[in-house]
This record gives C-alpha cells, structure tokens and sequence, in this order.
C-alpha cells in the first residue's frame, strides 16, 4: 500500500461518502418534488379551465407536464452520475487502490452529448415515462369525457368531417 492510498477507516473517507450521498438524496428529493409540482399545476389548470367553461385550453396544462417531465429525467441522470461515482470509490477501496486523488471528486454529467444522452436514457426509465405518461393520458379524458360537454356542435362535425374518415382509411 502506497503512502498516497487511503483507508476505508479514513476520516476523510467518511467525510467524502457522507458528501456523496447527500447530493444523491438531494436530486432524489428534487425528483420527487418536480412530481409533486407537475400534479400540483396541472391540477390547479384543470380546475380553471373547467371553472371558465374552455376546454380547449386544457392542452395548456402539456406545458408544465414536458417542463417537469425535463427535470425530473436530469435528476435522475444525475443521481445516477453520482451514484456511479459513489458506487467507483468504494469498488477502489475495497480493492485498496483508492488514491488521495480520488477523494472529494464531485463530476456531475459532463459535456452536452454525454448530457442529452443520460437524460433521454433516464427519461425511458419506469419511475419517469409511466408517471407523466399517465398525467397526459389523464388530460386528455378529462378534456373529451369529463368536460367534453363543453364541446359546440361544430367541433363535432369537424371532428366528424374530417380525423375520423382518415382514421377509418388507417
């Protein structure tokens, strides 16, 4: 074991995980609120909207669901960067080849394509896309079922005219 090797029982050692694992309970908590927001707002739309009787409005409420659909997917990608780092160092202590260099190595995603490509990968993930999938889905029957009412005939007969005969020619 080299002089610049770090131990395990190392106060900075302690110090560095302890660092590491606030910043991945953090982005967890940002996760999870960006969800709590996103039902929030778009709940609150909702009311309105129905409230002043314009349900074509309703499509309003896309913007906050692909706003914190974003921020929620960068959290995650993010928890998962430092997760890995997390995860790197104790693989190295384990194997007694963690280094004073590698201590207090705090790297987020680094560069735009590595960045563009951990968020589309987080934004596939199950605790993403079945979340804010399920709030569009929700959008779209409370705006043709629950104030579907709200809909003036000639809307129907455009609706009637033209999406359905190129849905049947599908």
């Amino acid at each position: 074991m080299s002089p610049e090797t770090v131990r395990y029982d190392s106060e900075s050692v302690h110090t560095y995980l302890g660092l590491l694992q606030s910043v991945i309970n953090r982005m967890a908590s940002n996760s999870t609120a960006c969800k709590t927001w996103c039902i929030t707002i778009v709940a609150a739309a909702i009311v309105i909207i129905a409230e002043k009787e314009k349900p074509n409005f309703i499509w309003i409420g896309l913007f906050p669901i692909f706003l914190f659909f974003f921020l929620d997917s960068y959290y995650l990608a993010q928890e998962r960067c430092f997760r890995n780092l997390y995860n790197d160092f104790i693989s190295k202590l384990h194997a007694e080849t963690a280094t004073m260099k590698d201590l207090y190595v705090m790297k987020g995603l680094r560069g735009v394509c590595a960045t563009i490509c951990s968020i589309s990968s987080c934004a596939i993930s199950i605790s993403i896309w079945p979340f804010y999938g399920l709030i569009v889905i929700m959008l779209v029957i409370v705006r043709f079922i629950i104030i579907g009412e709200f809909i003036k005939p000639e809307e129907v007969s455009c609706l009637s005219e033209y999406i359905l005969p190129s849905i049947i020619r599908m």
